[in-house]
């Protein structure tokens, strides 16, 4: 099993919105995954952008990411989306994980390119954090998200 990673959520302006990176230890998601595709000869490679709450309803956040809410999508049975495309529509190239909160971690696994299931992406994580710090990622996401709502 890895180490502990730390996970944070990162807010940046997309177009006339914002989009929600998840990093992992300092690193977006989005560059793990594009490096760990470059070694493994997929092709196309990257692609991703974090999440815009503004074109999906991915719910309440917290719930979301602690896995305790799946939206209406076409691959709600195989995972939360964590990434989607980078044009900005979730389901055009999107990255899914299991969330799975247990008792004091929160683990991100079995990752997928829905429209590339051929792909074995069971060397790309699984990612597992600490709950009490994934919990306060997601209540400082929160705490953004909701100034940036009301401005």
């Amino acid at each position: 099993m890895r180490a502990i990673a730390t996970a944070s959520f990162v807010i940046q302006p997309f177009e006339k919105t914002y989009a929600v990176t998840p990093y992992v230890d300092g690193t977006s998601l989005v560059e793990l995954v594009s490096t760990f595709e470059s070694e493994q000869g997929f092709h196309p490679i990257g692609g991703y952008g974090g999440l815009i709450p503004a074109y999906f309803k991915y719910g309440p956040l917290d719930k979301y990411f602690l896995g305790d809410f799946k939206p209406k999508s076409c691959f709600a049975d195989r995972g939360a989306y964590l990434l989607g495309c980078d044009c900005g529509e979730v389901s055009c190239w999107p990255l899914t994980a299991q969330i799975v909160t247990r008792g004091k971690s929160v683990r991100w696994a079995e990752f997928r390119q829905e429209h590339r299931p051929e792909r074995d992406y069971s060397g790309f994580g699984p990612f597992v954090f600490e709950a009490e710090q994934y919990r306060q990622a997601v209540a400082d996401l929160l705490v953004k998200h909701s100034a940036l709502a009301e401005g």
